[in-house]
Formats: structure tokens, sequence, C-alpha cells
């Protein structure tokens, strides 16, 4: 009589015992994974990830299987505050059980951190449903959002607009940090993107927020060129910003729209990303992505009425007070 077969279980390993070698096959998927989805180039944030395997400072877990790497999640802590920074697991075995055994060793390690108080993430290829039941759910707060792309042909189409009240749309400049994290922290106050970002709710936070998306490849390279500011003519304060990167040599990604509550209804959000929109394009970009939490009923017909529509829904989550 033959040998019953026993199947493979996954084994939770931590990614600071991970060798280079186990590991590429995992991220060259997942570059892949990154182009068919969202026509993203995610080689620069896998090189990173590659560098700081190599010196044995990627902190989470990876699930194997057989001696094969199958998934793995990493994370950073900033003070009180730890980001789950990318979440991936192999096409074939992109199944609930999985997700959920390395998402809860991933949270389970921050919440036994000494300090961490808050736990963040956006986890654009995640595949679990709205109805499952997550890792620690008792101290868990899921907002859904939409991954939403425009393409070239619908921004060529779109018409300028005058806002209501005199600004003049001036090009990104380092100068106008400052302003603009004020700028994020105005606009945000209340906002249901505070729950999932505290940074917005301070100042520091909105420095750290800014210093973020235009430095470092997570969001892809922020593009100046395609960035803007709208400079009110009466009190010559920036009262809006729309911020972009080009997430490949043919997309771009709407990283930060906002407007101060004062001068929403103006018509001012419409011109911002039109303008950038526009940009984008002349910079080579075939298509426009953006994000935006689908309670945000407001933002959402904005940017349908633009062009844009909805590709999926993924989930941001935030762990706090375990």
């Amino acid at each position: 009589m033959a040998a019953r077969l026993e199947p493979f279980y996954p084994q939770l390993v931590e990614l600071p015992g991970v060798t280079i070698e186990e590991f590429d096959p995992l991220l060259e998927e997942e570059i892949r994974t990154w182009r068919q989805s969202f026509d993203w180039d995610f080689r620069p944030s896998a090189e990173l990830l590659r560098r700081f395997l190599q010196i044995r400072s990627l902190n989470g877990y990876a699930l194997r299987v057989d001696r094969k790497l199958i998934g793995y999640a990493y994370h950073v802590c900033e003070g009180r505050k730890g980001l789950i920074g990318d979440f991936y697991l192999l096409r074939e075995f992109a199944e609930p059980p999985n997700e959920l055994m390395l998402l809860g060793a991933i949270v389970q390690g921050l919440m036994l951190t000494p300090g961490i108080q808050r736990i963040e993430c956006q986890l654009l290829l995640m595949h679990i449903a709205g109805n499952q039941t997550l890792p620690f759910q008792q101290s868990l707060k899921r907002y859904d959002r939409y991954f939403m792309r425009i393409p070239r042909e619908a921004i060529a189409a779109l018409e300028p607009k005058n806002p209501s009240l005199r600004v003049s749309f001036l090009p990104w400049a380092d100068r106008f940090s400052e302003e603009t994290a004020q700028l994020v922290t105005g606009a945000y106050r209340g906002h249901i993107d505070s729950e999932i970002n505290d940074q917005y709710r301070t100042i520091p936070g909105a420095r750290h927020f800014l210093t973020n998306i235009i430095q470092f490849p997570g969001c892809g390279h922020f593009s100046p060129k395609a960035s803007l500011v709208a400079v009110d003519a009466t009190t010559g304060r920036i009262c809006g910003a729309c911020l972009a990167s080009l997430v490949s040599n043919t997309s771009g990604h709407i990283t930060q729209l906002c407007i101060l509550p004062g001068v929403r209804g103006a018509r001012l959000g419409y011109e911002l990303i039109r303008q950038s929109l526009v940009r984008l394009t002349e910079l080579g970009c075939n298509s426009v992505s953006l994000t935006v939490t689908c309670s945000n009923v407001e933002a959402v017909r904005l940017y349908e009425s633009i062009g844009f529509s909805s590709l999926g829904i993924f989930p941001a989550l935030v762990w706090e007070g375990f």
C-alpha cells in the first residue's frame, strides 16, 4: 500500500532569517502583479526591500511551505505607531487562511513591541472579503477604499473651469512644504481620513507625511512638474494643493488632493486635479490613478465626474486600544 502524502502546511518565519535567494522569486512575482494590476513599477521598492533584507533590518514575517517562501509582510515603527508596509502572497497561495495567518502574526508582533499603541496599514493586494473576521477584531477598525483610474483620452477631454475665487496656480517648490503641512492639517480636521492616517491630525505629522511621499518610492517618484498649489489672491495663503508621482513610465498617481474647508465648492479641487492630470500626460502618462475612502462621498463624486472609475476596493485597517 502506498504511503499517504501529507499536505504541506505553511510555517511562519521571521524576515531577518530569510535569504535573498529564497526571497527573490516572491518579489519577482509581486513586481509582475503590481504592473499587471495597477500599472505600477514596484522595482524601486523591491530593491529597497532587498537592501534591508541583506543587512537583516527588514522586520516582519514570511510564510514558508516546503522550503519555498509563499508570502511576507514587513513593518516599521514610528514612535508609538506601527505601520505594515507591505503584504503579499503568491497568487496560488493567496487564500484567506494563509492571509489571516500572516496578518495575525505581524499584528501580534507589533502589539507586543514596547511602546506601540496603534497599528495602521493599507493593503492593496489583500484578497480577504469585507465580511471576513480579521485578527484582533475587538480593537480593529476597517475602512474600505477605492482604487480609481482615468485614461489619457478622458484627461484630454477635460475642460478648464475657473474657480469662483481668485487664485493663482503655482508649480510645486520646496518652499511650499511648511504651509502645505498646515493646509493638510486644516483640510483633514475631523475628516474620516484622519482616522485612517493619524499624521493628518498634527502639523509635525503632516510634515512627516509630506516627506514620505516626496522623498521615498512607496507612492512612486514624486513629480514637482505635475504637482501644484493654489494661492488665494486675497490672503496670499495656500488654500489647496495637488501632489502627484510617477509610478511607472506610463502611469501617474495623485498622492494628495486637499482643499481648505472654507473654499470647498468653488471648483478649486476640479481645476487643481485637472491641471495635474494634464501635466502627467505631458510627462508621458497614459493613465493616472488615485485612492479614496469609499465613505468620502463628496470626493468620490468629484473623481467620477472628472472621469475616474473604480478598479477595485481594498482595506485600510487600524488597530488601537489593545
